[in-house]
């Protein structure tokens, strides 16, 4: 009767790790995160950061536990060396990976203790699917001090000095971006470029050329026929592009006004919806847990350094706005189909992270990777299917021109800048087989 009972509790003991190791698991914790981002109303700049250190978080539980999986100690230069699990008994480094990406998670969003109800509720879960309470507390211990680890390193990014930082100037002059309709909102992070980044050497590695010159007095200029494409599709759009623009449109808050009644609807912003087509991809893959955490971390890093690249350019170039433009020279009352964001056009965000996350995930999951973006049925616009997600990356990109809120330059410079970006991250995190066609401006 001992021996049985021997038996059956060690059956239980090992039983947790469907629970814990299950990768859709990590894939419906990063949810949650992408939950609070969006209920709370975070930009798409500060969503990356609240994804990048998350997920990092959660890759170091797994590299710690698996030599297959580098820690990012040397890797990113700055990095610091990850603490060790400091208890006899070994944690499970699954669960480690999960409470981290909460902790952190929960620590650079807000409101405070957000997502701590949930952070309990693995724990429980963990412990009612068998775990011992010796592998609990080990496990808790190490993903303590990754976490701590993690956020330190964090605090030292310039985040917080951006937060008082001189707000963007508003000039009326030929070409320079200023606030559009309907909320005419300030410039929208006018200093995330000092940001530090992570895989880049600074927000300058990696540029586009200047835009095309303003001038609206020459018809036969290039910025001028730009101009016009604009607002010729945007007169004579398609029902498919109207699907599109709408698709990717990802407007974090979306400011509806009806005579005096004014309202928001809410959206995840662009990396928001690249964290769940990683899951998308995940799940139909059939990723174990450890290559789910590496994609979404790798991913989370390209959409951080993305957004840190682009608004270097943005805010170098200043570039106005479609809307403005045609408001001003050729039709008053134009407006874009989708709502301009606060902040300059050139390059396209979109164009940057969608293509620089494209590469990154297909260098995970193949080239050919066809999926069903099924991310956006949740606010009601029905799904897409792409054959792999350079091409999903370049619809991203061109809904910005259908949406009338981005020149074509902005669009094809951008995606540029992203592969780049894609490919330099993926050479120096798997030097030995990322593709080696590289060029990087110094």
């Amino acid at each position: 009767m001992l021996c049985m009972l021997v038996f059956i509790t060690a059956c239980k003991q090992k039983d947790y790790t469907k629970f814990t190791h299950d990768p859709i698991l990590y894939c419906k914790t990063v949810k949650k995160l992408n939950d609070v981002v969006l209920y709370n109303n975070f930009s798409p700049v500060v969503a990356s950061r609240n994804y990048a250190y998350a997920n990092i978080a959660a890759y170091e539980c797994i590299a710690a536990g698996d030599s297959n999986y580098k820690s990012l100690t040397g890797l990113i230069h700055h990095f610091p060396v990850m603490p060790k699990p400091a208890t006899k008994t070994a944690p499970d480094f699954h669960l480690s990976a999960l409470l981290a990406f909460v902790k952190v998670g929960n620590a650079v969003t807000f409101p405070e203790g957000v997502l701590m109800d949930y952070y309990d509720e693995l724990k429980d879960h963990a412990r009612d699917a068998g775990m011992s309470r010796t592998v609990l507390k080990a496990s808790e211990a190490f993903s303590d001090s990754i976490a701590a680890a993690i956020m330190n390193w964090s605090k030292t990014d310039s985040y917080a000095q951006t937060r008082s930082a001189e707000k963007y100037t508003v000039k009326h002059e030929d070409g320079r971006w200023i606030p559009t309709p309907p909320a005419y909102n300030q410039g929208m992070e006018p200093h995330w470029c000092d940001i530090r980044t992570l895989m880049l050497d600074s927000s300058n590695q990696i540029l586009p050329p200047p835009p095309p010159p303003y001038n609206m007095q020459d018809t036969s200029s290039k910025y001028y026929k730009e101009v016009m494409e604009v607002k010729t599709i945007g007169e004579n759009l398609t029902d498919e592009q109207k699907h599109i623009a709408e698709f990717f449109d990802d407007n974090p808050f979306n400011l509806h006004v009806t005579g005096h009644v004014m309202y928001a609807t809410k959206k995840f912003s662009p990396p928001g919806h690249w964290m769940n087509i990683v899951g998308i991809a995940a799940e139909k893959s059939k990723a174990d847990f450890k290559k789910t955490v590496a994609a979404y971390t790798e991913t989370a890093i390209a959409l951080f350094d993305g957004f840190i690249a682009c608004w270097k350019s943005k805010y170098t170039s200043n570039t106005i706005r479609p809307e403005t433009v045609i408001n001003k020279f050729i039709d008053p009352a134009w407006e874009p189909y989708l709502q301009t964001p606060p902040f300059p056009s050139y390059v396209s965000g979109h164009s940057v992270i969608s293509a620089a996350s494209a590469e990154i995930m297909s260098y995970h999951f193949g080239d050919h990777f066809s999926y069903t973006d099924t991310s956006s049925l949740e606010f009601g616009i029905p799904s897409r299917s792409f054959s792999s997600f350079r091409e999903a990356a370049l619809e991203a990109s061109w809904s910005r021109l259908y949406g009338g809120i981005h020149f074509r330059s902005d669009l094809e410079q951008g995606n540029l800048v992203g592969i780049r970006i894609g490919e330099l991250i993926l050479q120096r995190l798997h030097p030995s087989t990322a593709n080696s066609k590289l060029s990087v401006n110094h």
